[in-house]
């Protein structure tokens, strides 16, 4: 009975093999056996004790004792059926979830290998039939059936994948302007993590976010659509460059290496648990650094075209490259006091106003020590990103002060962080287990840290100048996290995490200035951002963008006078 159901669990793990092989078409087939090797030894093992529990448990409850073999037709013909049937399901779910990331051929491919499953796993399903009907009696025949629908369930997917593609050479990014062009139009982009319109719009209507509302009564406003994964590497990559991973080299927050091997993996599969691998040191994990990007980002084309820019804390920064204007990478983190975690003088450009940012952090820093905390944040996890939002805000203001720029972008995470422990007592409808004292203690949490993202807007609502546009986005929403994954991440020690993107909920985007037409929109891109930028500051936008310019939420006397205008690329 062991050495049959182990053997239907390898197949699980053959197939989840040739799905993560499938998602990752840049992986050569000769890097096949560490990959192979590491998910056999986790999935292969622990689906084989499952099945193995289901034997045991039909042994148990059934009239009639089996005594199967070492290698039983009878059992391996149902733990076939069961295991393509799962490899088929996977696939198709996959595929459906990362349809709007992956190439188009690596998605025909991985089309094929899908039906060819699909159809492998009904003959498994048919021969599980025949062997009812036939008094579980197993034949030569149905043997070699049962062989050669197993074996052409891995080796037709592997055939349409194909041997691996070399990976796009990263993007040379151009050097910056000397000068900068004239101009006085300001862009301002305040990027809110995890933040979500179904939580700031019936607050601003009851009064408690006043800057909100005036973005939605008097600004434009859309939802945005989020992308699969959904995290911040990905999310934000794809605002900052207008295209999709597939072009900008951006598939998740790191590089993942099975045991013993060099060669990486830019996407782990959904659906199956897949990142417990990196949390149990299966796969080695690189986070992505802005060297890994085949995209130039928006304030790559800028400073080539003349104009200043300002970046903080945006995703894949590191190292802080020239820019004409400031940069400071999402990898400087400097906490209370003089402690300050960091990678070095290149999280910063240039790279004299590294002290500067410091000094402007650490001042925040005892400014706050000094006033108290800002609401409730009894969570390392939370209260260092929070803290990290105010060092980061604070080295902006001091940034600016000293390399004026006419296009800033800062990244909060707060809210993020926030939410994904706080949400169930800001929404205890949807969780149903939230007592009145959790109500009292922690109930406020999470509309505190929207009431400081609300006062952050309202400072950069009353600094606008006319011709200005500021963008107040969040690439993805926060759901509150299923049952099934609540009562996974109690197992895994972290009961308290009640909020979650995973199923990519909606982000939003708003737009407030003299030349934007209030309103609320048909729903957005986040690739959209960037040539939407490009056209608000009179530049061409490249043809090989995933995104389009929303033209529809400014003015006519704008559009009118500004029509679009496009390039084959800003590649050089």
């Amino acid at each position: 009975m062991l050495t049959n159901a182990m053997l239907g669990g390898q197949l699980v793990a053959a197939y989840i093999t040739i799905v993560i092989l499938q998602l990752n078409p840049r992986l050569g087939l000769v890097d096949l056996p560490a990959l192979a090797a590491t998910v056999a030894v986790s999935y292969g093992v622990h689906v084989g004790a499952g099945f193995y529990v289901l034997v045991v448990l039909r042994q148990l409850l059934a009239t009639e004792v089996l005594s199967p073999g070492w290698i039983s037709v009878r059992f391996l013909v149902w733990l076939s059926a069961i295991a393509s049937t799962l490899g088929a399901a996977l696939m198709w779910a996959n595929l459906r979830g990362f349809a709007a990331v992956l190439e188009a051929q690596t998605a025909r491919r991985m089309t094929g290998g899908a039906l060819a499953v699909s159809v492998c796993a009904v003959v498994c399903v048919v021969l599980v039939v025949i062997h009812r009907l036939s008094g579980r009696r197993s034949t030569r025949a149905g043997a070699a059936m049962l062989a050669l629908a197993v074996t052409a369930s891995i080796a037709l997917p592997l055939m349409l994948r194909g041997p691996g593609a070399p990976r796009p050479r990263a993007a040379r990014v151009p050097d910056p302007a000397e000068v900068a062009v004239a101009g006085d139009a300001r862009v301002t982009v305040l990027a809110f993590e995890g933040a979500a319109l179904d939580v700031i719009v019936p607050a601003a209507a009851q009064g408690r976010l006043p800057h909100f509302a005036r973005l939605l009564e008097s600004g434009a406003s859309m939802h945005v659509t989020a992308i699969k994964p959904t995290q911040p590497s990905t999310a934000w990559t794809a605002v900052a460059t207008g295209k999709l991973p597939a072009k900008n080299g951006i598939h998740s927050a790191a590089t993942y290496y099975p045991l013993g091997s060099r060669a990486g993996l830019e996407m782990l599969p959904d659906f199956c648990f897949s990142h417990a691998l990196v949390r149990f040191g299966l796969l080695r994990q690189h986070l992505h650094e802005s060297d890994d990007l085949t995209a130039l980002t928006l304030w790559s084309i800028l400073s080539a075209e003349g104009v200043g820019v300002g970046v903080v804390n945006w995703s894949i920064t590191h190292p802080a490259g020239p820019v004409l204007g400031y940069q400071v990478s999402d990898r400087l983190k400097a906490h209370r006091g003089s402690s300050i975690e960091l990678s070095g003088a290149e999280s910063v450009w240039p790279r004299e106003q590294f002290a500067t940012a410091v000094a402007a952090a650490q001042q925040q820093a005892r400014q706050q020590d000094a006033a108290g905390p800002v609401g409730a944040e009894p969570r390392t996890l939370v209260s260092s990103p929070c803290e990290a939002d105010r060092a980061f805000d604070a080295m902006a203001n001091s940034l600016d002060a000293a390399v004026p720029a006419r296009f800033r972008a800062i990244r909060f995470e707060c809210l993020d962080a926030v939410g994904h422990y706080y949400l169930r007592y800001a929404a205890p409808g949807a969780f149903g287990d939230v007592s009145e004292d959790e109500l009292q203690r922690f109930g406020s949490v999470l509309p505190t840290h929207y009431g400081r993202a609300d006062a952050l807007v309202g400072r950069e609502l009353d600094a606008l100048r006319p011709g200005d546009l500021l963008l107040v986005m969040s690439a993805f929403g926060m759901d509150p996290i299923d049952p099934g994954k609540r009562l996974i991440e109690r197992v895994f020690g972290n009961p308290e995490l009640s909020g979650s993107h995973e199923r990519a909920p909606y982000g939003f985007l708003m737009a407030f200035g003299s030349a934007v037409r209030p309103g609320h929109y048909p729903r957005a891109s986040l690739v959209d951002v960037t040539p939407t930028v490009l056209y608000y500051l009179g530049l061409p936008i490249g043809r090989d963008m995933d995104g389009y310019a929303r033209t529809d939420i400014f003015t006519p006397a704008l559009t009118e006078s500004r029509p679009l205008t496009f390039i084959p690329t800003h590649e050089r």
